[in-house]
C-alpha cells in the first residue's frame, strides 16, 4: 500500500514538473523573441513633446500622447529618405546639453546637400524645398528664433553642406521644435528607425504620412 501511494505521488509529480519546465521554456523563449524583435525589427514609442504637431500629438502624459511603431529593419537595407519621420538617439551636441532620451523629427536634408534658410523657407542646393506633401502652407515657415539654447551661432545661421552619412532633421511644428537648425546634423549611426504606424489613440490608428494630412 505504501509503495502504491509512493508510486502515485511520483507519477503526479512528474507531469507537474514537466508542465512547469515547459512553461519556463515558453516564457524564456517569448522574452528572447520579444527582445529580439525590439532590438532588430520594431519597437513601440510614445511622443512626449509637441515638436511634431500636428502630424504626431505629443504630451508628457502617455495616455494623451500618440503612440507609434518604429520600423528598425528597413534602414538595414536602405538609406533614410527625405520626408521620413525618424527616431534617433541624441547626437554628441545634444549629449553635451544633457539630453538622454530619443528624439523624433523629419528628414529634410541628405548627405552632401547644401541647406539654407531664406525668409523662413528651406532651400536645398539653392532650390526651395517643396513640403506640401506633409505640411500645410502655414506650417512651413522655418526661422531661427527657436534656437535660444545650445551652440551659438546656431547650426543653420549660415548655409551648410551636410557631411557624409549625416542627415538634417526638422520638427513639423517649426515654431516650437528644437532641431537641426539649432544643434546640427544626425549621424546615420544614431538613427534608430522610421516611424511608420500610429496605434494610439484608436481614432487615429493608421500609417503615418501615407497621404497629405492637412489642407494646403
Amino acid at each position: 500500500m505504501q509503495n502504491q501511494v509512493s508510486d502515485n505521488n511520483s507519477s503526479q509529480k512528474q507531469p507537474n514538473n514537466s508542465w512547469i519546465a515547459e512553461l519556463s521554456r515558453t516564457v524564456i523563449l517569448s522574452i528572447v523573441l520579444a527582445l529580439g524583435i525590439r532590438t532588430f525589427v520594431a519597437e513601440a514609442r510614445w511622443i512626449p513633446s509637441g515638436s511634431m504637431e500636428p502630424t504626431l500629438h505629443g504630451d508628457p502624459n502617455q495616455l494623451e500622447a500618440d503612440k507609434i511603431i518604429v520600423d528598425k529593419l528597413s534602414y538595414r537595407f536602405s538609406e533614410p529618405k527625405r520626408g521620413d519621420i525618424v527616431v534617433f538617439s541624441p547626437t554628441k551636441e545634444l549629449q553635451k546639453e544633457q539630453f538622454q532620451d530619443a528624439f523624433i523629427k523629419r528628414v529634410i536634408g541628405l548627405p552632401g546637400e547644401k541647406v539654407e534658410l531664406k525668409n523662413g523657407q528651406v532651400y536645398i542646393n539653392n532650390q526651395p524645398l517643396p513640403e506640401s506633401k506633409y505640411l500645410a502652407q502655414k506650417q512651413r515657415t522655418a526661422v531661427m528664433d527657436v534656437c535660444i539654447s545650445g551652440q551659438q551661432p546656431s547650426f543653420l545661421a549660415q548655409p551648410v553642406t551636410i557631411p557624409a552619412d549625416s542627415y538634417l532633421v526638422l520638427g513639423d511644428n517649426r515654431k516650437s521644435s528644437y532641431d537641426s537648425r539649432c544643434w546640427g546634423v544626425v549621424p546615420r549611426e544614431n538613427i534608430i528607425g522610421r516611424a511608420i504606424v500610429r496605434f494610439w489613440p484608436v481614432q487615429r490608428i493608421g500609417t503615418i504620412d501615407k497621404e497629405p494630412l492637412y489642407p494646403q
